[in-house]
């Protein structure tokens, strides 16, 4: 990515993008480990409270400025494309620098950089393509609406998909004709500046994208509070989205929330059970469970329950574990050895509700691992799904199976819990997927697969699992203000004034 950099340590951006200009930070010291060996990636001058005011700032110019509010959608839609063709370009280092960043393997941190290319590529005809209404007179004049840009967005990200997550919130914001800050994770800040270096290759002007990373409780927050920030579009824990739908209430201020969940995958008598179990082990272990949308609760028809179980046992044993750089890698370490630590102390507690481990439930022994933040994927039952360890959001590679005995039960007890975000059906009978499909209380459900995503289908939770809708057409929409226009027909004036 050599045209992308400007200063440099060993390779690594250093600075942060605020307001158009490569600058240090104001704030503490982030360092970035690669969770693989515990070696530090980088240490970047985090961003402090001026830099989220300068940020904002020259968000809120560039985006009032008639050359880019008033450019022509199909206009914007070159610089969005320009960035998709440069995402590619660089398709290999960012794969490299996201597995260093985060652990993930490099055949997922590839896909999740093909992911956010094509985000962007989507946009950009979506933008073309944005159309205003003509709506329905009911009198003497003609009416239409329109859909307008709301100014500065702040974009806050988790750390488990930092490129794909970026692209998902960046590319409309800025089709929509808005200015965005973009909040990195603590741990993961390195390839969202490098998206900030091709925007300013893609000749975004300066301005329109701000980097910012930092801790969520100081610039999260000052974001959140800001008040020239229009939208906060959030992806992250439900204790901190809560905090900012209470702040974005005061300030009669929209959000996007995608949170937590808990998302059940069923197994239905008559499913294929090898391509079940199959797409079980993919729904959880792939980003070694580190997805909102993890399968973590196995729903398993009570006759067939055996069967299913010691498949998954001995199919997860077999899952390789290690470096995300190694080929034939599937599940890497966890992104961070607190957050290790975290899973592990939660299985421990499975043990103490009652859960028999069958595979996993450990650090690993090999001696070449011992220095990542590695966690072997983890098959529970004996719990029921009253339990702990079944209600609360583990995100780690940590799976628990449970038999139903007939449809009625196995809706409730799928439902039964906070979230609402994901779901997977595994069936032969399109007739009862349907059915139950249409009874889950879920943003996504997925019919004989799983964990499959397309940026031209809607993306939502419900309950606890957020608030707001991403992707698709509606994804532009959801980074406007809706405004309604009336042009007057009549030849003769209102009569009211006689």
């Amino acid at each position: 990515m050599a045209e992308v950099r400007t200063p440099t340590r060993d390779g690594i951006p250093d600075e942060i993008l605020v307001g158009g200009e490569w600058v240090t930070g104001t704030g503490p010291v982030l360092e970035s480990i690669d969770p693989a060996n515990g070696e530090p990636v980088a240490r970047i001058r985090s961003a402090g409270p001026a830099d989220v005011d300068r940020a904002v700032a020259a968000g809120l110019t560039a985006s009032a400025d008639p050359s880019w509010r008033d450019r022509p959608p199909h206009q914007r839609a070159r610089i969005l494309a320009r960035m998709a063709d440069l995402i590619e370009r660089y398709s290999d280092d960012l794969a490299r620098l996201q597995t260093r960043d985060t652990g993930k393997t490099l055949a997922e941190t590839t896909a999740l950089v093909a992911s956010a290319a094509g985000t962007f590529r989507f946009f950009a005809g979506s933008c073309e393509t944005f159309e205003s209404e003509v709506t329905p007179s009911r009198g003497q004049y003609l009416s239409m609406s329109v859909h307008e840009p709301i100014g500065v967005v702040a974009a806050i990200n988790p750390w488990n998909s930092p490129i794909a997550s970026d692209a998902q919130k960046v590319a409309p914001a800025l089709a929509a004709g808005n200015s965005v800050v973009l909040k990195p994770a603590e741990w993961t800040p390195l390839v969202s500046l490098a998206l900030g270096r091709i925007a300013t290759e893609a000749g975004l002007p300066a301005g329109l994208l701000s980097v910012l990373p930092g801790s969520g409780s100081e610039i999260g927050d000052a974001l959140v509070r800001h008040p020239d920030v229009g939208k906060v579009s959030f992806t992250g824990g439900t204790s901190t989205g809560r905090a900012i739908g209470r702040v974005a209430a005061e300030k009669i201020m929209p959000v996007a929330l995608e949170l937590g969940g808990k998302s059940p995958t069923i197994v239905f008598d008559d499913a294929d059970v090898e391509h079940a179990v199959a797409g079980i082990l993919y729904g959880i272990f792939s980003s070694s469970g580190q997805s909102c949308v993890a399968g973590s609760r196995i729903f398993v028809d009570q006759r067939m329950y055996t069967d299913v179980l010691d498949r998954l046992v001995e199919a997860t044993r077999a899952l390789r574990v290690g470096s995300g750089t190694e080929p034939g890698v599937q599940v890497g370490p966890l992104v961070h050895h607190e957050h290790r630590d975290r899973v592990a102390q939660l299985v421990e507690r499975a043990r103490t509700e009652g859960g028999r481990v069958h595979c996993g439930g450990r650090i690993p022994d090999d001696p070449s691992l011992g220095a990542g933040a590695y966690y072997l994927p983890t098959i529970i039952d004996g719990l029921t799904n009253s339990a702990a360890t079944c209600q609360e959001e583990i995100f780690g590679p940590v799976a628990v199976v449970l038999p139903f005995t007939d449809e009625e039960e196995l809706v409730r007890e799928a439902n039964d819990t906070v979230y609402g975000l994901a779901c997977g059906i595994w069936t032969s009978d399109y007739r009862r997927a349907l059915r139950v499909a249409r009874r889950i209380e879920a943003g996504t459900v997925w019919i004989n697969t799983y964990k499959q995503l397309s940026v031209a289908t809607p993306f939502s939770g419900v309950k606890e699992s957020g608030l707001g809708t991403e992707k698709g057409r509606a994804g532009i929409r959801a980074y406007t203000r809706q405004k309604s226009l009336y042009f007057g027909l009549n030849e003769d004036p209102l009569p009211w004034a006689g």
